[in-house]
Parts: structure tokens; sequence; C-alpha cells
């Protein structure tokens, strides 16, 4: 299995684009799919420079409704016509940092290849998607300003419209989150109501991003917490984008081996 992070905070290979974002490339032996796009047209840019055709993309997954995760969508879309767009369909509804909208660009809705579901979905033998993390254990503390419509209201974000998506592959799963905002551990909880045990692999960023010196004592409790029940797993961790560097030095000192780094560009693994 061929994976590429396309998109991240930081640059790790020469001409490639760093920008606030997050884009996956994966190769399965049957798939070649995407999660996320991004912020802007630099997965497209960042594909021609490490040479990866698009166009033979068949599927897309939106881990969630944010614009950093789903703004190359439409620029992938003027090359590939044909790919299918899963999303949750609360991903489709409005989000606010504040008062600022951080939801979606509506014209994706207009595509005629995007597929809003509900809930799980098994896509075949190697790809599943998942929702409903209800846990609320080590929950990620920035969520608190972030909040969508329900009942014509602004309320805090529940982030129901977040999905994780599982690949199988040579016996070995790979959990893949965009920004674990219902928390990481939330999130493994699900996964083992499911299957019955840990992923070998996960990629996602931890949403505790903060700059140095800014993270207050009840955050950095919980970054600590987090690091200290995924130290125990026999699972490796690659991660970047809302994380912050902060918060991975953090979590690095504690989980060592177990914790990598991902920039834009670079091969998590071929």
């Amino acid at each position: 299995m061929k994976v590429i992070t396309l998109v991240e905070n930081i640059c790790g290979a020469e001409n490639c684009i760093a920008e606030h974002g997050l884009s996956i490339y994966i190769e399965t032996e049957k798939h070649k799919l995407l999660l996320d796009t991004g912020q802007t047209d630099a997965v497209v840019k960042n594909a021609e420079v490490l040479g990866i055709d698009l166009t033979a993309v068949d599927t897309v997954i939106l881990s969630h409704g944010h614009y950093d995760h789903s703004g190359g969508i439409l620029p992938f879309s003027e090359l590939n016509h044909t790919a299918q767009i899963i999303m949750q369909k609360k991903a489709a509804e409005p989000h606010y940092n504040g008062e600022r909208y951080i939801g979606i660009d509506t014209d994706i809705l207009k595509l005629p290849n995007v597929r809003l579901i509900d809930g799980d979905l098994k896509i075949d033998d190697e790809l599943f998607l998942f929702s409903g993390i209800t846990g609320r254990r080590c929950y990620p503390q920035g969520n608190k300003k972030l909040s969508c419509i329900k009942n014509d209201e602004k309320v805090e974000d529940d982030f129901a419209h977040e999905q994780c998506l599982v690949i199988t592959q040579n016996g070995k799963r790979w959990l893949l989150s965009g920004c674990a905002h219902n928390g990481i551990l939330n999130i493994l909880d699900r996964y083992r109501e499911l299957f019955d045990s840990y992923p070998d692999y996960v990629i996602t960023g931890f949403h505790m991003m903060k700059r140095e010196g800014e993270h207050t004592e009840k955050e950095k409790a919980v970054i600590i917490q987090t690091a200290q029940e995924l130290s125990r797993l026999d699972t490796v961790f690659y991660s970047g984008h809302c994380t912050g560097i902060p918060a991975f030095e953090m979590m690095k000192t504690i989980m060592g081996d177990k914790l990598i780094a991902l920039h834009s560009g670079e091969t998590v693994r071929s």
C-alpha cells in the first residue's frame, strides 16, 4: 500500500506547497483515493510535482465539513469528473469558528458525483467508513469555539459530521481521521466496538493546535493523558496539521517512535 501526504501545514519535499490543511493520497490493491483535499488547489499542484495522476483517483473521502479539508475538491473536480466524493450529510451543513464561516463551499454539493451518507458505510472489503462517535474522554478543548446550526440557532458543534476511514490491506488495518475532533481516544473506542481490536496504523490530526506557551493547564493535561494512553497500544500514529508543533512535541516525548510527523510531499509508507 502506498500512502503519501499530499497537503499538510509543513513542507517536507522540494517544490511542494504547505498550507493549513490536510490531504492524504492512498493506493490500495483496488483503489486510488484521497482522504480530504486541503484548503486550496495545492492538492493539484503537489500531485503534479510528485507525479501522482489525480485523474486515476476513484474515491474521495471527506473526513468532516471544514474548508481546510474540502477546499481542494472543486480544483480536483476540474481534472477528475468521475471519482465518487463521499461525505456525511451533516458535513454539508454550515459550520463556524466564532462568527467566521469554516464550512465547505456549497458549490461542492452541485457536483453530480457527490455522495451524501448518514452513518457507517462498508464500501467493499478494503474500505469502511464509520461515524457515531459519542464518547468525550480527553475531548479536544479547541472544539468549544466551533459551532454548527441546529433549529436555526448556533450551538456548539457535536461533530456528528465527522467520519473515519478504515483501510484493510495485507492483513493490516489503517485508521484515518482528518482532525479527530471527537477525540482520538473516543474514535478508538468506536473502532473497537466495530472491529474488536486496535488498528495497526493511524493517520490523524489531534486538534490540539496552539502556539508555544498558549496551552492552558487543562489542555496540557488532556494532551499528556492522550499520549500516555496511545503509548500503551501496539499502534503507530502519524500526525500533523491541527495537532500543532508544541502539542506534537509533548506527545512525542511520551510516545517516542510510535508517533511520526506528517509533512507535505512525504511518503508515509510504500
